[in-house]
């Protein structure tokens, strides 16, 4: 049995390794066919494109990629035309998966994309897009899947890798210990984004933010993990310039003990609002655009989501405060941030929230979503 699946960038490499060993578990002789990262690669996958071809970030960058891009697809989808695979699993990268998977499916080739497009909030009509391409969505969370049956398209909620990953207890103490931190002094965490814009927009008011709880509290430590070399500079110049003499930690990489060791977290909104949700620990949340571009996004009413943090969206409520563009100032952020500290028993409720969302996450999404596709295939087949 050949599968054809397709992976564009290293997460999605690892969500394709994660999967082809879960559907060789139900199928042991199936032969997968794609493009393949690393670890896709390891868990045995045969790769037509090599994955370094088609990892391109940015409107600018996927603009001159444009042509190569495209003959990559077209390459992709004479091959699996030709070999006819049982199924073809795209896995995120929507603008390059959709196409091709629309065009598998014309022919008649069975189509699953693996990781829902945030079509539940901006860009809603790409639901006809996808209602074109795919026989079965394997959404990471329930209001996606919700969604998109809402919209008469074939979607299962299979989990989230990361609930999977995180265990539902940590150990604040042992993280505290690997990072050097004083055991009984309260921590702080900033995460002020993974990219060069992010960090250019946020590093100045998570530091003057730490500087105003310091004042309050100056027995306050603060920890920082910051994803690379770029961003560490860029920050450590920014702490330069601001508060030279503000008690911080940085470290690299190293987020999950980060967020593990605080008390509570000041974060950029993104994935990290989910790992700190499964690290159970009270947020707050910031965020600024692009002026222009948030000013397009306000106008023109493209978002369609009450929260932008996964954690609020997840629990239906906000329970992370949430700042974005104006409010995104230390005058604001810092009280939040202190609020927490003061208050363990709104902390305890929410922790609670957040330990039963965990537990509705941890499925092993793996599993699930090699069930879904093998399940898909046998109802194709019979």
């Amino acid at each position: 049995m050949l599968i054809g699946i397709v992976a564009n960038e290293p997460s999605g490499d690892l969500l394709g390794a994660a999967l082809i060993r879960a559907l060789r578990a139900q199928l042991p002789t199936a032969r997968f066919v794609g493009v393949a990262g690393p670890q896709m690669l390891a868990a045995g996958c045969e790769t037509v494109v090599n994955m370094e071809r088609l990892t391109v970030m940015g409107l600018t960058e996927v603009l001159a990629h444009l042509p190569e891009l495209l003959r990559l697809r077209q390459r992709l989808r004479d091959y699996f035309c030709a070999e006819r695979p049982a199924v073809v699993i795209g896995i995120d990268a929507p603008d390059f998966n959709l196409g091709l998977e629309r065009q598998l499916r014309a022919v008649g080739i069975t189509t699953v994309h693996f990781v829902s497009p945030t079509v539940w909030a901006w860009r809603a009509g790409r639901v006809k897009t996808i209602r074109r391409a795919v026989d079965l969505l394997l959404c990471l969370f329930p209001f996606e899947a919700a969604f998109l049956t809402q919209h008469g398209i074939n979607a299962v909620a299979v989990g989230h890798p990361l609930a999977d990953e995180i265990p539902l207890t940590v150990d604040r103490a042992a993280a505290r210990l690997a990072l050097g931190l004083a055991p009984t002094a309260p921590v702080i965490a900033l995460l002020p984004g993974s990219r060069v814009s992010e960090m250019q927009r946020l590093a100045a008011p998570f530091i003057d933010t730490a500087v105003r709880c310091h004042a309050a509290r100056p027995q306050l430590q603060f920890v920082v993990p910051l994803v690379n070399a770029t961003l560490r500079e860029l920050f450590a110049a920014e702490v330069a310039r601001r508060a030279p003499q503000l008690p911080l930690t940085l470290v690299d990489g190293r987020s999950r003990d980060a967020i593990t060791a605080a008390d509570c977290v000041l974060t950029a909104s993104g994935t990290a609002t989910l790992e700190t949700l499964l690290l159970n620990r009270p947020m707050v949340v910031a965020y600024r655009l692009n002026a222009l571009t948030y000013q397009v996004v306000k106008q023109l009413k493209l978002v369609k989501v009450p929260f932008i943090a996964l954690a609020n969206l997840l629990a239906g409520r906000e329970l992370a405060p949430e700042f974005i563009q104006d409010r995104c100032r230390a005058e604001l952020l810092a009280p939040a941030l202190l609020h927490w500290l003061d208050h363990p028993a709104q902390v305890a409720d929410i922790q609670a929230i957040y330990s039963q969302i965990h537990r509705e996450l941890r499925v092993d999404a793996a599993a699930a979503a090699a069930a879904a596709v093998v399940d898909l295939m046998q109802r194709r087949a019979a």
